[in-house]
C-alpha cells in the first residue's frame, strides 16, 4: 500500500508516520508540507511544497496512491469564521480535490474532531466549518472516505505538540494520563491509536464514514 500524508509534523501526524513506517503491508510513505519531519527511513518520501491551496506543479509526484491520511490541522482560537474555514475547509478541499482526480481508488481519511457539526448550523463555529469540510469531503468520488473524529489523544514515543500552549498541557496532565484513559477509555486514545486505526480502515474499511473517538479506541 502506498500512503500520502499531510500534516505529517504535527501531534498526531508524527503518530500516523510512525505506525506507517512500521507496518509491513505499507511500501511507501510520501508526505507533502512546507516543512520536512526530520525523520529518515527507506520507506519514507518527504516532498516541500509551499502552496497548499495549489498542487498543479506537484500532479505527476501525487498519482499512484492508495490511501491518504489527512492530519493538517490548526486551531481557530483567535480566528474569525472568515479566516478559519479558509485554512481548514478551502485547504483540505484543495488537496482533497486533486487527489480525487488524480486517484479515484483512493481511500481519504479526514482528521476531524469530535463534537464536528454534521449540519453546519450549530452555535459553535469550529464544529461548523469542519462538518462543512467533512461533508465536502464525502462528495467527492473518492473509492471512500472517512472522517477521524478524535478527541484528547495522548502523544506517545517521544512525540510532542508543535503548539507551545499544548506541550505545557501536555507537560501538567501527563504525570495522571494514564489514570484519566482507565477512566475514560472511549474518550481518551494516543497517537499509536489514530495510526492503527486508520491503516486498518485504508485496508479494510469501516461501516461507517464517520468514526467518533470509541470507533478509534475500538480499532
Amino acid at each position: 500500500m502506498n500512503v500520502i500524508l499531510f500534516g505529517a509534523t504535527g501531534m498526531v501526524g508524527q503518530g500516523v508516520v510512525r505506525e506507517c513506517l512500521l507496518d509491513p503491508d505499507v511500501t511507501l510513505v510520501r508526505t507533502i508540507g512546507r516543512s520536512p519531519t526530520g525523520q529518515h527511513h527507506p520507506k519514507l518520501r518527504e516532498l516541500a511544497h509551499t502552496d497548499l491551496f495549489d498542487y498543479s506543479t506537484i500532479e505527476a509526484d501525487l498519482t499512484g496512491y492508495d490511501a491518504c491520511f489527512f492530519c493538517l490541522g490548526v486551531t481557530s482560537a483567535g480566528m474569525s469564521e472568515a479566516q478559519y474555514t479558509h485554512v481548514t475547509h478551502d485547504l483540505t478541499l484543495a488537496a482533497a480535490t486533486t487527489l480525487a482526480k488524480l486517484n479515484p481508488a483512493m481511500t481519504f481519511i479526514y482528521v476531524s474532531g469530535s463534537g464536528t457539526d454534521s449540519t453546519e448550523r450549530g452555535r459553535t463555529m469550529w464544529a461548523r466549518v469542519k462538518g462543512k469540510t467533512e461533508n465536502d469531503i464525502l462528495k467527492l468520488p473518492f473509492k471512500a472516505a472517512y472522517m477521524f473524529r478524535i478527541g484528547f489523544i495522548q502523544p506517545l514515543h517521544g512525540i510532542v505538540s508543535k503548539t507551545k500552549l499544548y506541550r505545557i498541557f501536555y507537560s501538567v496532565l501527563n504525570p495522571i494520563l494514564p489514570l484519566m484513559r482507565r477512566a475514560f477509555p472511549a474518550q481518551i486514545g494516543t497517537t499509536e491509536q489514530v495510526g492503527r486505526a486508520m491503516l486498518l480502515v485504508a485496508k479494510h474499511g469501516f461501516p461507517r464514514p464517520i468514526l467518533e473517538p470509541r470507533d478509534i479506541n475500538t480499532l
